[in-house]
């Protein structure tokens, strides 16, 4: 390896570790999300989980969102729509897709976020798609597939499409739309943007609730429901989008996209671990898909990694803010 490659492979290291280490989160998002109803409504986890995020971040972030408010204040409706559609809204959707839907469409749907980011990036900004991404997506969306599917194609054939299909389609959406716009951040520390998103995310998480509150249908945890509400404010809401976010910037959204396929791989590991269902090949083969589709589209990438039109577009478009 020239050491040139060699300072490429390093600099990008970490944001594999932490896009890897975000799909294993919302892999337990996305369980609780199955889990649940009955112990906790949709809008009430919803508002919950950012509220343990917001109060969690107070101390630590506090004093440097105060500090960069003044570059902040200017983007304040852009902060208020990324929050409340890429969190707010993606959560609502999705939590309320897992009573209509079952685990098969969730993870199938959600395997469609890295065509949505590509498409969308491509739509919005122009930026090129590679032979290697392309490669990437089939083989990431197989690997998906048959990890939801549990390896027998036919249950696609049995699937009843219904309304919470169209919801979880549309959380995706909101998802992708949030992913490509998040290199345009303003220049100021990750910490601060996030916790200012994350406060945006709160605020508009309360109308919803309310909406659900005066229709009679809002479930307040018990015991089971508030450890629910504690992995997903800390997990899926806190650390996971500040491991994207991060990720994002040091790869660029098309490449971090490819990551959000590995879900459904590890949620078929926690189901494993956590109700004894069997590893073997359909697993195994599964997840040799998915992180070959994620090396196919890093390996046949342009090079220098800095000079590629999405790396341009990335950094150009930061330094804009």
């Amino acid at each position: 390896m020239t050491p040139a490659r060699a300072t490429r492979v390093s600099s990008v290291a970490p944001a594999y570790l932490l896009l890897t280490l975000t799909a294993l989160l919302w892999a337990g998002n996305a369980v609780s999300s199955r889990w649940a109803p009955g112990h906790v409504s949709p809008q009430v986890i919803t508002t919950l989980r950012w509220a343990v995020a917001c109060a969690v971040l107070a101390p630590f972030a506090a004093r440097r969102l105060a500090a960069e408010w003044p570059l902040l204040r200017p983007h304040w409706l852009r902060i208020l729509l990324m929050g409340g559609l890429g969190y707010t809204a993606f959560n609502c959707l999705f939590y309320a897709a897992g009573v209509h839907t079952g685990a098969v469409n969730l993870a199938l749907f959600q395997g469609a976020i890295p065509v949505l980011v590509i498409v969308l990036n491509r739509l919005a900004y122009r930026v090129p798609v590679t032979l290697g991404q392309m490669l990437g997506v089939v083989l990431t969306l197989i690997g998906a597939g048959i990890a939801a599917t549990h390896g027998d194609w036919t249950v696609l054939t049995r699937l009843d499409f219904n309304r919470g299909d169209v919801l979880v389609f549309g959380a995706c959406l909101l998802y992708a739309g949030y992913t490509i716009v998040l290199p345009t951040r303003p220049k100021v520390s990750a910490l601060a943007f996030f916790a200012a998103m994350a406060i945006a995310a709160f605020v508009t998480s309360l109308p919803p609730l309310a909406v659900e509150w005066a229709t009679g249908h809002a479930v307040w945890p018990g015991l089971e429901g508030w450890a629910m509400v504690a992995f997903v404010g800390l997990g899926p809401s806190l650390l996971a989008q500040l491991f994207f976010m991060r990720g994002v910037e040091l790869i660029g959204p098309n490449r971090a996209g490819l990551f959000v396929n590995l879900v459904p791989i590890f949620g078929a590991i926690l189901a494993v671990l956590l109700v004894g269902e069997p590893f073997g090949a359909i697993q195994a083969v599964a997840l040799a898909l998915v992180l070959g589709g994620i090396a196919c589209a890093e390996r046949l990438k342009p090079a220098p990694a800095a000079a590629t039109p999405e790396a341009a577009y990335s950094q150009t478009r930061t330094r804009r803010m």
